[in-house]
Parts: C-alpha cells; structure tokens; sequence
C-alpha cells in the first residue's frame, strides 16, 4: 500500500467480532507511524491477531490532555497517528476527543476511517425509531446522581441509547423504569456480535425479568435502547421541571401558573403538580 498521508485517523476497531475489522482500517494500522490507543495491552492482542507489531502510545482519561502535546508534535512533523479505543469507534464514550479537537484546532488533517460502533449496531436491530436518537452514555454510579440524569431525559422524545455494565444494569433498569414509567419500550444487547450475543425485547419491567432467565444476562458489555417519550409523557416531563425551576424562586401558586404558561401546558396539571387545588 502507499505510505500514509500525515494525519490523525480515527480508527473504529471490532467490538468483539474480529471479522468486523474492514480493510481500510488494517492498512492505517499497518501503515501508522504511531498508535495512540486506550489499553496498549488490549491493541496489542489486536495487533497479534493481525500479525503487526507498531509503535504505541497510551491514550486515556487519566493521560489524555499531557500526552496530546507530544501526539501533535509527531503530526505536525509529518508523522501519521491512528487514534483507537478498545473496542467500537473512538470517543463515542471512549476517550479521544481532546486530541482531535487539538488537532483540528491546529489544521491538521484528522480522517475518520469508520467501522463497528455499539450503540448504531443496537440501534440497527432494536426496531424501535431511529429517525432521531440521543446517546447518553453511561448513565451516573451514584444513585442520586442518577435519578437526576433520568429526570433531565424524562421527556425526550427521541430513541435513548445507553451503555451500562453487567454490575450495575439491574439498577439502572430500575431506576429508568421508575422515571420513565415501567411501560416503555426497550431493548437490551449484551455481547454485541460476540459468541454470546443475546437481545432481550420488551419494556423497561419485563427486562429484568428477562435477564434473571438467562444463566448468562449478568455478564458482559450492554447496550440499552428505550423508547422515546410519548408526546403527553414529553409535555408533562417539560412541564415538571419547569416548575421545579420556578418552584424554588417563587411561591408554589404562582410558579405553578408561571410553568403552565411557559411549558405550554395546562395550570390544572401544573397546580396538581404543586400540590394545589386550581379555583378557576
């Protein structure tokens, strides 16, 4: 193959299936001059399995911002760089994106060289709307923490794609359920195109069910996919946490009136929120 073009390519590597690695992704691996990669342990089975041996630098979060000097220094010398995570596309919750906007901020050509990503494969098989999507990732350990991210997503209505571990799944499904309401439509793939590959369909209630069934549904890397909130769901979600604003400046009366008016919903469901009895 020719030598490399000096630039910083964004290389989306196999989240379990070695075949899924494309062709143009093996030639920038074997033709980079560096690798910055999340676990040089990790790449290196990569690398075995492609029969190359490369020069490695380790990229993550711990790291990231003091070795971006020095990655940028090899680019701006002519050097070629192939930025990976461990698995999927980088910096799709994955570290990486203080390198490519350094790099772009720099003028430096920065080249997506696309493949396997976890979340769009999920999406691909849940058969729920993918007109509009929002990934939010990996959703807070801490409980608190949590239930507050899900109260913010409450009233999205597009299709949610999450991460979460094998440890932590079953409170999360929980938590989403209470949030969310129990009915919501959700799929969950574990394994991804791995030996294990298993998707549970069903509702947020159904699935942990679904998982307890299964000898292995504790086990191994997940990707959530959740229904969008309906459109009364939606207008009730907005209209709560503009009355949470609202509630701690105002009295509860008025808040109440207030959020109606600027959430485009009716005061007797913003006064019901509030505790209150609307007289009108």
């Amino acid at each position: 193959m020719p030598p490399l073009e000096a630039a910083l390519y964004v290389v989306a590597t196999p989240i379990g299936n070695l075949a899924d690695l494309g062709a143009r992704a093996r030639d920038v691996l074997a033709g980079a001059d560096w690798l910055a990669v999340e676990d040089t342990r990790r790449t290196g089975q990569l690398l075995t399995s492609l029969g190359l041996s490369k020069r490695m630098r380790s990229l993550h979060e711990h790291n990231e911002a003091a070795r971006v000097p020095e990655l940028l220094g090899r680019l701006a010398a002519g050097e070629s760089v192939a930025l990976l995570s461990d698995a999927g596309t980088p910096l799709v919750s994955d570290p990486g994106y203080r390198l490519v906007s350094a790099a772009a901020a720099e003028g430096l050509p920065v080249i997506p060289v696309p493949g396997p990503c976890a979340a769009i494969a999920a999406l691909s098989v849940a058969g729920l709307p993918t007109d509009s999507f929002y990934f939010a990732g990996f959703l807070p350990a801490r409980a608190a923490a949590r239930r507050r991210r899900l109260q913010a997503l409450a009233g999205e209505r597009a299709t949610l794609v999450f991460y979460e571990t094998a440890r932590r799944i079953d409170a999360s499904l929980a938590a989403l359920a209470d949030e969310f309401g129990g009915d919501r439509p959700a799929v969950l793939c574990r394994e991804l195109s791995k030996r294990h590959e298993t998707i549970y369909r069903g509702s947020l209630a159904s699935l942990p069910a679904l998982l307890a069934a299964d000898p292995g549904g504790h086990r191994g890397e997940m990707t959530l996919v959740v229904g969008g909130a309906p459109a009364a769901a939606a207008a009730e979600a907005e209209l709560r946490r503009v009355f949470g604003i609202l509630a701690g400046e105002l009295p509860p009366a008025r808040a109440a009136s207030l959020a109606a008016r600027i959430a485009g919903g009716r005061r007797a469901d913003a006064y019901r929120l509030a505790g209150l009895q609307d007289e009108d």
